[in-house]
Formats: C-alpha cells, structure tokens, sequence
C-alpha cells in the first residue's frame, strides 16, 4: 500500500501546544489540508500556560503513545521544549528552538519550520542586495526569523531584545551564520534599516501595544510582524499611516503550517488550501468581533 493510501486508511491526529491558542488557525489549516489529500485529520488545541518542564514532559510523552503523528509548539515553549526530545533537527538544533515535534518510531524529534516559512513569506521583500533588517523580540519565533534572515544572506542583521542577554545569545549563535549586531534599543537597529520584523507577541490579542513608537516608522521601510491575530496589528497599522510596505503574519502562519504538515506526513499540502483556510478563519473572527 502506498503511504498516501495508508494514510487514507488512518486518522491523521497532530495538535499544537501552547498557550493561548484559543485564536490559532491551525487547526482549520491542516485539517483542510488533510481533507484536499484524502486524509482524515483532526488538529487538536492542547492549551496549558505555565507549564514547568515535567508538564511540558507529560504532555509529549501523552503525544508520544497517544498516536499523534506530531505536534507544532508555540509561545511560551518553543525553547522549553528542546531539552525534552530525542532528537533535533540540524537547524532546530543550532537556534535551540522547535515549533515542530514529528513522533517517529516512537522518538520524538524536533523541527523549526518558522525558519523556513518566514523565509518563503519574506524573500519577495528583499532587495537584490544592501538588504539591513532589524529583528525586535530574539525568544523563540525571533530566533528563527533571525535564522530564515541569515539564510537569505541579510548582510546587515540587527537584533534588539527588552533582555539584552538574550540578545547577546542570539548573536553569538548567528556568528557561524553571517552574524547579526546586538542594537542598544529598537531605535539603534532601525537606524538605516531597510525592513523591521517583530518578533514578539507584542500587539497580539487581547494585547494593542506596539513594540516599535510610531515615531521611528517611516516610508522607505517594509515592516513585518510574526503576529497574526489580529492581522493589522497596532504596529502594521501605524507602519501603513506612514506609507510603509507590510507583511502581515499571513504568509509565515500559512508556510511554516505547510511545511510541518510535510513533516507530519511526508505529503506536500497545498499552500492555496492552507490559506484559504486561514482567510475563512480570519473572515469569521472579524465578523465576530465586529458584531460584538
């Protein structure tokens, strides 16, 4: 029998943990996916804030004998994890970060596809060369949006975190990998920068911060943020009053999910499947809120 045929046969069970993650479009996204191939897939939610690292350990082992295929991790336990698998993958291990976790032959190993989906999702932003990019936020999605810059060869990489420390940590693993400069404030790397990523969960909701003052936005810069609920968030919006290009959370929410559900399954999605899904979800929750 063939693996698609196989597959076919079974319930595709993967999930994501985090928290919160009441918002996540997903779930909706691989079941879609699962759906388009033929497959029967349920994405399950499994929601627990603060968690220490023998609850975190509970719950991958319940995903190890429970008969996931994997499970993505998110906010707060990207880096939290690591310790806790059988195995990384050559990128996940060098940024020290996994949002993927693929259950094979009973071993649990860890993947980053944030890596890899924010490269896809920000290359068109790119300029042929003399690219400078700030990097706001260096835990776990930062660390692997720095990672996807590096591998683009973002020749003036700056980074600047609340917790110089980390910072400082995410500098010295990007040294073997084109090296990026530790700013003093946001303000310090976005002095003649050509593009600006948040990579906090700054402005997701409920939350209506921004991690950039608008004051420093500016016409010739492209702004990205990792957030996607809500899509236009406070510092996309003020990045768009001041004529800048933007990228929403869209296209790194739909790749990274494409590529893990590759992991997942060895089958390649559709990334228009994927992301019609996501925009029904997106759909959905601005009527929503618009009616409340």
């Amino acid at each position: 029998m063939s693996k698609r045929g196989y597959l076919a046969s079974k319930k595709l069970l993967t999930g994501l943990i985090g928290a919160p993650i009441a918002h996540s479009a997903s779930p909706a996204m691989h079941e879609r996916a699962a759906e388009a191939l033929g497959l029967r897939g349920h994405y399950q939610l499994i929601e627990v804030a603060g968690a220490d690292a023998a609850g975190l350990a509970m719950m991958l082992e319940g995903v190890r004998r429970l008969g996931f295929a994997g499970v993505n991790v998110t906010f707060p336990y990207k880096e939290a994890v690591v310790p806790l698998l059988d195995e990384l993958a050559s990128g996940a291990a060098a940024m020290g970060a996994v949002n993927t976790v693929v259950v094979k032959d009973g071993r649990l190993i860890g993947h980053n596809t944030d890596t890899t989906g924010f490269a896809r999702a920000v290359k068109p932003l790119l300029a042929p060369a003399g690219n400078a990019v700030a990097v706001v936020g260096t835990g776990g999605v930062g660390k692997a949006i720095g990672f996807a810059l590096a591998s683009l060869k973002v020749a003036d990489l700056r980074i600047f975190d609340s917790e110089p420390a980390r910072a400082e940590r995410l500098a010295t693993l990007l040294a073997k990998h084109g090296g990026a400069r530790v700013a003093r404030s946001v303000k310090d790397a976005l002095d003649g920068a050509t593009g600006l990523v948040n990579g906090t969960p700054v402005g997701m909701l409920p939350n209506r911060d921004s991690p950039v003052p608008a004051s420093l936005l500016r016409q010739n810069l492209w702004v990205a943020d990792a957030v996607y609920s809500p899509l236009i968030t406070p510092l996309l919006a003020a990045a768009q009053e001041e004529g800048a290009q933007i990228m929403t959370g869209r296209e790194l929410a739909i790749y990274q999910a494409a590529d893990a559900f590759e992991l997942f399954t060895g089958l390649a999605p559709s990334t228009e499947v994927m992301g019609e899904a996501f925009d029904a979800v997106m759909a959905a929750r601005s009527a929503a809120y618009q009616a409340a």
